[in-house]
């Protein structure tokens, strides 16, 4: 690793063994194996307005009720609440699911062509996230700063009250036409929003198939045109006030076919972590690039969930009928080879790993283990990701050429490598 100021050059490669510098010094470590950057500078704390984790994530879908049963079925997820004609909504169906932390709320329209926006949102995205909520506290300060530079704000702070309490929540946009709300619950002891009642159906499912584990979101990708990853980091570190967390360059993330670039910018208490990508020029069309394609745009790609216990929740998911990307077997050998010269012992049985098609990375300080679903739907424009970490913090940056070439076996199954 190498320790360098922010504004300048790189210098030649210097190996250290601890990390000091003054407070009032901004420094990025450079991994020279893997042209990586982990930031360790935060930038000023901001003086008011706190995030402290991902809240809930909106899909925008032809059948709300359908795609929640499928993530009922195949991910593990459980009926939660709900919101309809029989709550007295009128123009949208939303059907919220849960695992442990982790909650998805469906929406379809229930009338033709109402709302407007959603109506045109599916037409041009198909099934996609519309919105990524954040929990935060002091939600007005966050709005106030967020409006005096110059973010978009979609839906000014209102409230919404129950037996419950009341929540405050505001609507900022980000990338493509993907939003953010920011939801204060300081004054709500509901199980989710005001307007939800719960879910008394009990889906047999639930009971009768495997648990899977996942326990929340560890992070949430998005994609964006070439050129437009930058605007959109800007964008998160000037209006949320949001840091650079780690980044990644082409000349790692690439095969002989395709290449990616990659900035992750979280908050101050690094929470929530937002990897932004966009495709790099190569000899065929990236992933990147294939859902920027069939999207129709910058927008969220795939979601990362956590999990304790990886080989468990995998087996159970694969159990439940989930497909996931196939991994060389290739893989598995350069792995073991390369865990033979490593200061980690991983504790997980690698035979059950590589029956698994998990991916491993590692340093000196630990591993991660990872494993993404094949798309969710026939655009392939989402899926998910299952992670476990054991004192790693990265995002899998020795997995990407292993990766990149499972997808792009998929890729040129559809005809588009």
């Amino acid at each position: 690793m190498v320790l360098c100021p922010l504004e300048d050059e790189l210098p030649s490669p210097v190996l250290i063994d601890s990390l000091k510098y003054g407070k009032d010094q901004r420094f990025r470590l450079v991994s020279t194996e893997f042209n990586m950057t982990t930031y360790t500078d935060k930038g000023v704390k901001p003086d008011a307005g706190r995030f402290v984790t991902f809240d809930h994530v909106t899909f925008w879908v032809g059948n709300a009720k359908q795609a929640a049963a499928h993530h009922i079925a195949r991910l593990g997820f459980e009926p939660f609440m709900y919101k309809g004609l029989e709550t007295g909504s009128r123009e949208l169906a939303s059907h919220a699911v849960k695992q442990d932390k982790v909650v998805f709320v469906f929406q379809s329209m229930l009338e033709p062509d109402k709302p407007a926006e959603m109506a045109r949102h599916i037409t041009r995205h198909g099934d996609g996230v519309k919105d990524v909520a954040f929990q935060v506290e002091d939600l007005e300060a966050i709005v106030k700063k967020a409006k005096s530079r110059g973010a978009v704000v979609v839906r000014n702070v209102w409230e919404e009250s129950d037996e419950h309490g009341t929540v405050r929540m505001a609507v900022v946009q980000t990338y493509g036409d993907t939003t953010h709300t920011l939801v204060d619950r300081s004054n709500y002891k509901g199980p989710f929003l005001p307007g939800y009642k719960p879910v008394t159906f009990k889906d047999p499912l639930t009971t009768g198939l495997p648990k899977v584990g996942l326990l929340h979101v560890d992070h949430i990708v998005g994609n964006q045109p070439d050129l437009k990853m930058q605007d959109a980091v800007d964008w998160y570190e000037k209006n949320l006030l949001f840091h650079r967390f780690w980044s990644v360059d082409d000349k790692q993330l690439s095969t002989e076919f395709s290449a990616l670039r990659s900035i992750v910018v979280t908050n101050y208490e690094e929470t929530i972590k937002m990897p932004l990508n966009e495709p790099a020029p190569g000899k065929r069309k990236s992933q990147i690039q294939e859902f920027v394609d069939y999207y129709g745009g910058a927008g969220v790609q795939h979601i990362a969930i956590r999990t304790n216990d990886i080989i468990k929740t995998i087996s159970n998911l694969r159990a439940r009928g989930q497909q996931f990307l196939e991994i060389p077997k290739t893989y598995y050998v350069t792995l073991r080879e390369n865990l033979k010269n490593s200061k980690v012992t991983v504790a997980e049985n690698l035979d059950e790993i590589e029956r698994l098609n998990i991916l491993i990375d590692f340093d000196d300080n630990g591993y991660l283990l990872q494993i993404f679903t094949k798309n969710m739907q026939d655009r392939p424009t989402l899926f998910y990701e299952v992670i476990q970490r054991h004192n790693h913090q990265g995002f899998g940056a020795g997995n990407f050429k292993a990766l990149f070439e499972a997808i792009e076996a998929d890729q040129a199954e559809r005809g588009n490598l």
